[in-house]
C-alpha cells in the first residue's frame, strides 16, 4: 500500500471516528497532494517519496506557523499547528541519528573503494548511493560532508 492510499485510508478512518484535528489535517494533506500531482504542464502521480518530502515541508509550515503564533501570544493556534505537525510526523520514517548515518556513509563508502582509489570524482556517484539509501532522513548537508571526509 502506497503512503498515499494510507493517508486516504486513514481520513476515512479518521472521518467514521469523529477525530476532528485528524480528518482535517489528512484532509489538507490529500489536497496538498492533489494540487501537486495537477500542477504544471505534465501532470504526474507523486511516489511514496515525493509525498514524504511533501510532508516533511507540511510539518515544517506548521512549526514555523507555530512559533510565530506563539510569538504574538496566539497560544490556541500554536497549539493545534503543533498538534497537527506531529500527527503528521507519525506517517514519516524515523530520522537517523548521526552514528546511523556515519555507518552507513561508511559501509558504501567501503564498497566503492574495494573497485579502486577513491578521489574526489566519485563524489557524485557516493552521493547518489547514500542519498538513495538515507533519502531524507538525515540532513543532506551533513550526508555530504561526512561522504567529503571520506573522499579527501
Amino acid at each position: 500500500m502506497s503512503l498515499k492510499d494510507r493517508l486516504r485510508d486513514d481520513s476515512i478512518a479518521h472521518l467514521k471516528a469523529g477525530n476532528e484535528l485528524e480528518k482535517t489535517t489528512l484532509r489538507n494533506i490529500l489536497s496538498a497532494i492533489g494540487t501537486k500531482e495537477k500542477s504544471g504542464k505534465n501532470p504526474s502521480e507523486l511516489n511514496d517519496q515525493d509525498v514524504e518530502t511533501l510532508l516533511r515541508k507540511e510539518v515544517g509550515n506548521r512549526e514555523e506557523t507555530a512559533a510565530l503564533a506563539a510569538k504574538d501570544g496566539r497560544t490556541d493556534l500554536a497549539e493545534r499547528e503543533l498538534a497537527e505537525a506531529a500527527f503528521i510526523s507519525t506517517y514519516l520514517p524515523k530520522m537517523l541519528e548521526e552514528a546511523e548515518a556515519q555507518s552507513i556513509v561508511d559501509r558504501i563508502m567501503g564498497e566503492l573503494a574495494a573497485d579502486h582509489e577513491l578521489t574526489m570524482k566519485d563524489m557524485g556517484q557516493a552521493m547518489k548511493l547514500v542519498g538513495a539509501e538515507i533519502a531524507g532522513r538525515f540532513d543532506g548537508k551533513a550526508v555530504s560532508q561526512m561522504v567529503r571526509a571520506k573522499l579527501a
